[in-house]
């Protein structure tokens, strides 16, 4: 929960007060807690095995360097180049329950695609007005671009 507080100072703060919800919070408080004194090593020694939630959280971080863009992640590539204007009706369509798993799951997978593409054209209308970022003045630009597309 706290990855940056070492283990120790946890389970000493916790052998101290008995409550886990006072350790949490005077980690939240102050920000760190307390150094074990040296005796609590002798009764307690180090585990010098790597545990599992120190492999899961070094995993973790390697995906993090790693991280891909919706675009890649969803093979929408080809879709940004010949990107047309998205309506508000079209974003996330209306969902349809289909008969087979294959059509829903296809028919969801369009439905991210499109929320995708409507973010993004919704980021770079806000980028390329670099004016004011309310959501009033958004809609406002949303609207008048549907109006000049629907006519």
């Amino acid at each position: 929960m706290f990855p940056d507080i070492p283990v120790d100072n946890v389970r000493y703060d916790l052998l101290r007060t008995g409550s886990v919800e006072l350790t949490s919070n005077k980690i939240l408080e102050r920000g760190f807690l307390d150094a074990p004194p040296p005796a609590y090593y002798t009764l307690f020694p180090r585990d010098t095995t790597p545990t599992a939630t120190t492999t899961a959280t070094a995993a973790r971080g390697t995906e993090k360097k790693s991280a891909e863009s919706l675009i890649s992640r969803y093979h929408l590539e080809n879709r940004v180049t010949t990107a047309e204007p998205i309506s508000e009706e079209q974003i996330g369509g209306k969902a349809v329950w289909e008969d087979s798993a294959e059509k829903r799951e296809a028919s969801l997978r369009e439905r991210k695609a499109q929320m995708i593409l409507a973010a993004r054209q919704c980021v770079s209308i806000d980028l390329t007005h670099a004016g004011s970022y309310s959501p009033y003045a958004l809609n406002r630009r949303m609207q008048a671009q549907q109006e000049k597309t629907s006519t």
